[in-house]
């Protein structure tokens, strides 16, 4: 159960701490995550920012990266890494 919470606490600060802005998306991410569905949540986020092509820092991507180790899912950081801005 600990490591449950630890990693929704890891998904709802990376929501938190994101570029998303349409509250429908935040919604969605939102709903999967109350559903138990972190990794499916962690992994509509990360492609709803690169679909918007949203810029993110390199502190935030390198904290996407543990994250994806973390809830075992290295896939949904693909591609981030063109969208990082000094």
């Amino acid at each position: 159960m600990e490591q449950y919470l630890s990693l929704r606490n890891l998904v709802s600060d990376s929501l938190e701490d994101s570029p998303l802005t349409s509250e429908e998306v935040i919604a969605d991410v939102r709903h999967l995550m109350s559903a138990g569905e972190e990794g499916l949540a962690f992994d509509t986020m990360c492609s709803w920012i690169y679909e918007e092509i949203l810029p993110i820092d390199l502190a935030y991507f390198e904290r996407l990266v543990s994250a994806a180790q973390e809830l075992g899912n290295p896939r949904s950081i693909d591609k981030l890494d063109e969208l990082v801005v000094d």
